[in-house]
């Protein structure tokens, strides 16, 4: 079995050989919370998890990808001295996985941290004003991840099968707005943009 069909030697997909595929998407919102179910049932959760907004918020992940933050979640609550898990340690699960780590300890001066902040709000800003876009579910300053050191998480209120040239004009303005922030704050602009 491979993701990659393309990578498999031309001989195995000769017709009389392996010709039988089976195409398997990521899951839209319906199998997401399917998933989600299935991996949590052996894990204690408190009574009031909307377990529905978590898979609107994950949008894109594959199942493998909703495992994990299942299972990132019951390790935030073991660290929490929780016997369950609530509904915070499932959303931080959700951004450790799209996001990555939590980088708590790297030393950023205000004036940085000040840069930071003007830049993701301008993503913030351009994606509330911007028709179409996404809403914005959190805006932080707290770098994560490789290099990022701030970021804007927007959630769909709903799966895309596709896009019209409007909504992905849209996209680009709300990717470009951090960059244009620092511009009108500091008058240039910096690195920060790069994994925009």
């Amino acid at each position: 079995a491979s993701n990659r069909p393309e990578t498999l030697d031309p001989a195995l997909m000769r017709p009389g050989r392996f010709d039988r595929q089976v195409l398997v998407d990521k899951p839209d919102l319906d199998g997401r919370k399917a998933i989600l179910e299935i991996h949590s049932k052996d894990v204690k959760l408190v009574k009031d998890i909307d377990m529905s907004r978590i898979a609107r918020s994950t949008a894109g992940l594959s199942g493998a990808d909703l495992a994990n933050i299942i299972n990132e979640s019951a390790l935030l609550a073991v660290r929490g001295n929780r016997k369950k898990v609530i509904q915070e340690d499932l959303e931080e699960a959700i951004e450790k996985v799209m996001a990555g780590l939590q980088k708590k300890n790297r030393a950023i001066n205000p004036e940085l941290r000040r840069r930071i902040a003007y830049h993701e709000v301008g993503h913030a800003l351009v994606a509330h004003y911007t028709p179409g876009a996404d809403p914005v579910e959190k805006i932080s300053i707290v770098p994560r991840g490789y290099g990022a050191l701030g970021y804007t998480l927007q959630v769909p209120l709903e799966d895309r099968f596709l896009m019209t040239q409007q909504e992905l004009i849209g996209k680009v303005d709300v990717f470009l707005a951090g960059r244009a922030a620092e511009k009108v704050v500091y008058g240039d602009i910096s690195t920060g943009a790069s994994n925009d």
